[in-house]
Order: C-alpha cells, then sequence, then structure tokens
C-alpha cells in the first residue's frame, strides 16, 4: 500500500495511530474505497503482531482478502503487474480423474476420490508425529497420562469424522474435523482436506479454500491441495485463478508419478 520497503520491525510503529491515507502511495488513490485500506491496514497490523496466538491464521487472511477482491476473473499476476513472459496459443491441459472432478465442481466425484485415497499422503506428517511423540515422552513423562489422553480424545475426533465422511453426514464431519484441528496435537493435511469438501459440500467456499491453503500449507507439493484449492475458487466465480491451480496441481501429480 505504501510502495515502499518498511522493515517488519518498524512497520508497527509506522502503522500505529495513523490514517491510512498517510501511509498510502499516492498512485493508488481512488483504487479502492476507504473502508477497503483500512480493512488493510487492520490485517496488516493483526500479521505484524509479536506473539503468534495473536496472528490470523491463513484461513481468516484468505477470506478476508477475498472479500476486498473486487476484479475477480483478474489473475493475480495482472492485479500486481508481474510480467508473464510472450503470450502463446494455450495447449489444452490433459487433466487427470481428479483435475476433471474439480473443472466439473463434480463434488460426488471428489469425494469418492477421497474416500480411495484415505491417509496415504499423511504418511510423512505421520513420521513427524511419531517423532515428536519421542521427544514428548522423553521430556515429559511425568505428563505423559494426561498427554494420551488428549492424544486419544483427537484420535477419536478424527475417527468419528471419518465415518460421518463416509456416511456422507458432512455437518457432522466440519464439526468433528474442528475438533481434531483444534486438539493442535496432530496435523494432517488430509483432514483439512476432507474439511474443505464438507465446507463445499455445505456451500461454504470460503471456508473451504481456507482449508485447502491450509492443506498446502502442510504439505507444498501435494496435488490435491491445489485440486481442492480449484475447485473452491471455481466455486467463487474466479476462473483464471482456478485454472491456474488446475495446471500446477496436474503438474505436481505428474511430477509426482514420475518419482
Amino acid at each position: 500500500m505504501s510502495g515502499k520497503h518498511i522493515p517488519p520491525s518498524h512497520a508497527l510503529d509506522l502503522i500505529r495511530g495513523k490514517n491510512f491515507l498517510m501511509l498510502m502511495d499516492s498512485a493508488l488513490e481512488g483504487h479502492f474505497s476507504k473502508d477497503d485500506g483500512e480493512e488493510l491496514v487492520r490485517l496488516a497490523s493483526r500479521c505484524l503482531q509479536y506473539e503468534a496466538r495473536e496472528r490470523p491464521n491463513a484461513k481468516s487472511l484468505v477470506v478476508s482478502l477475498i472479500s476486498l477482491q473486487k476484479e475477480a476473473e483478474v489473475p493475480s499476476y495482472v492485479l500486481m503487474g508481474i510480467p508473464q513472459g510472450t503470450t502463446s496459443p494455450k495447449q489444452p491441459l490433459s487433466l487427470t480423474p481428479f483435475g476433471e472432478a474439480c473443472l466439473r465442481f463434480d463434488l460426488t466425484a471428489i469425494h469418492e476420490i477421497l474416500e480411495k485415497m484415505g491417509y496415504r499422503d499423511d504418511e510423512g506428517i505421520a513420521n513427524e508425529v511419531r517423532y515428536f511423540i519421542f521427544d514428548v515422552l522423553f521430556a515429559q513423562i511425568l505428563s505423559f497420562q494426561m498427554w494420551t489422553s488428549q492424544m486419544q480424545d483427537t484420535l477419536n475426533s478424527k475417527k468419528h469424522g471419518d465415518s460421518a465422511f463416509r456416511a456422507k453426514d458432512f455437518t457432522s464431519a466440519i464439526n468433528h474435523y474442528t475438533q481434531f484441528i483444534d486438539g493442535g496435537t496432530m496435523v494432517s493435511p488430509t483432514v483439512y482436506a476432507r474439511r474443505c469438501l464438507s465446507y463445499l459440500m455445505n456451500d461454504k467456499p470460503q471456508e473451504a479454500l481456507g482449508d485447502a491453503v491450509q492443506a498446502q500449507a502442510v504439505s507444498p507439493e501435494w496435488p490435491t491441495a491445489f485440486y481442492l484449492q480449484a475447485a473452491c475458487l471455481f466455486s467463487l466465480g474466479m476462473e483464471s485463478d482456478a485454472q491456474q491451480n488446475l495446471k500446477d496441481g496436474t503438474n505436481l501429480e505428474a511430477k509426482k508419478s514420475k518419482n
């Protein structure tokens, strides 16, 4: 907004107590409303908080920023003025069944694919959890009983969520998966993916997009996260960004198949 590089350590002092018009690059004048400018300053201030618990998570940021984006059909790189090289005729993208289902916004097909996939893509994350468990047991042996009880509650929430997801009771799936995520003892990109679809089934695309982004944050090269983001963006009418995510997911899946 300011058009200047501001070190994060000084940004809060610069923002605090000032009208956003004093901070804004004059070249942006007239391109957005006063309310939108103030909301962006508010979001920036929250992101700069020293304590992690006071900073917003990716989901809430995505939801907040989507509501501010007025030109939904314009790709982000155009809005930011980033050159994309010379244009060339578009080559038709050869989509996987998952990609095709997202392109058609066929939620039933996506549900079947996620069910067949199970949790096989969580294996690397599961190993990290095992190492974490070992460290906790070694360092905090006295609190083991309490910790294992919390872990069991978390696993039960996931188990109930999976049962509801399988039975297509997507409202219950959201509730149980939320308990699992809020438990904080384990991280699963697949749980985020399943809750994402459950949100889509309940006509909540912004919440679903937040979960798809979280799945990518946990597993940056997971094609499923990109496919689900594409489905969410199609639902939100953001065609160009959706197509880009489809392309990224397809390329990642092809790369994964070669390996």
